[in-house]
C-alpha cells in the first residue's frame, strides 16, 4: 500500500523517463510536482529505502521493476476512469482528467478489471494515450504529432501530447477530435504552421505549436 503522494511521484518519475529516456533528474520531477527541490528530494529518499526507485544524491533518478509496476497500474487506472467517465458518465474529453486523477488512488483491483471488463478491453484513453493491460503492458504506438508530415499527407488522428483543458477546449472550436481524417493542403516555409482539411470538409490553419501538439499515423 503507498500513500497518494509517492504514487503520484511514480507515476511523475515514469512520464518523464519516457519523454527523456534516460535518468530523470531532481529538478526534472520538481518542476513536474509543481513543488521544490527539497521536498523532491526527501521523497526521493522514501521512495528510495522501499527499493521503489534508484537513487543516489546528485545523480539521476530511474524506477525499479517493482516502482514501474506501480506505476503502470495508476496510469492503468486513470485511463480506465477517464474512458468510463467519457463513455459512461457523459464527461467531456477536457473534464475527465482531473477528476481521473482523484480516482486513480482506490485500491481496489477488482473494481478496475470490471471496469475495463464492462468497457469492453479498451487499448486508449480519451487523448489516445495507450492503456496498459493487467499485467502492465502497453500497445506500441506509432503516432506522430502532425508537424512531421509533409503536403498532401492524409493522416488519421490518434491522440494528443497536450491534455490541458485550454488545449483540448481549442481543438473543439476548431472541430479536431480523435479519428478524423486530415490532409495537409501547405506548410507555410516561414512559420512551418498548417493548412489542413478536417474530413474533407472543413479547412483550417494551425499554428506549428498545435501541430507539434495533434499525434496521427498515416491513412
Amino acid at each position: 500500500m503507498h500513500s497518494f503522494t509517492e504514487e503520484n511521484y511514480l507515476k511523475a518519475i515514469y512520464k518523464l523517463t519516457e519523454q527523456v529516456g534516460s535518468e530523470v533528474s531532481t529538478n526534472a520531477i520538481a518542476e513536474k510536482m509543481s513543488t521544490k527541490a527539497a521536498s523532491v528530494t526527501d521523497m526521493l529518499k522514501k521512495l528510495s529505502d522501499k527499493k521503489l526507485i534508484n537513487y543516489q544524491k546528485y545523480q539521476g533518478v530511474t524506477l525499479t521493476s517493482k516502482g514501474e509496476k506501480v506505476a503502470l497500474s495508476v496510469i492503468r487506472k486513470h485511463r480506465l476512469w477517464e474512458m468510463f467517465l467519457l463513455e459512461k458518465l457523459d464527461f467531456k474529453w477536457d473534464e475527465v482528467h482531473d477528476v481521473a486523477e482523484q480516482l486513480e488512488h482506490i485500491n481496489s483491483d477488482k473494481l478496475i478489471e470490471q471496469i475495463d471488463k464492462f468497457l469492453n478491453y479498451p487499448k486508449f484513453d480519451p487523448h489516445g494515450d495507450p492503456i496498459p493491460d493487467a499485467n502492465g503492458k502497453i500497445q506500441a504506438q506509432k503516432s506522430k504529432s502532425i508537424a512531421h508530415y509533409i503536403k498532401n499527407d492524409v493522416l488519421v488522428m490518434t491522440g494528443v501530447v497536450d491534455h490541458t483543458t485550454a488545449f483540448l477546449q481549442y481543438l473543439d472550436k476548431t472541430g479536431i477530435a480523435l479519428g478524423d481524417e486530415i490532409k495537409i493542403k501547405e506548410v507555410v516555409f516561414f512559420d512551418r504552421s498548417l493548412q489542413i482539411t478536417i474530413n474533407k470538409k472543413t479547412t483550417v490553419f494551425i499554428s506549428n505549436d498545435v501541430a507539434k501538439n495533434i499525434l496521427a499515423i498515416k491513412k
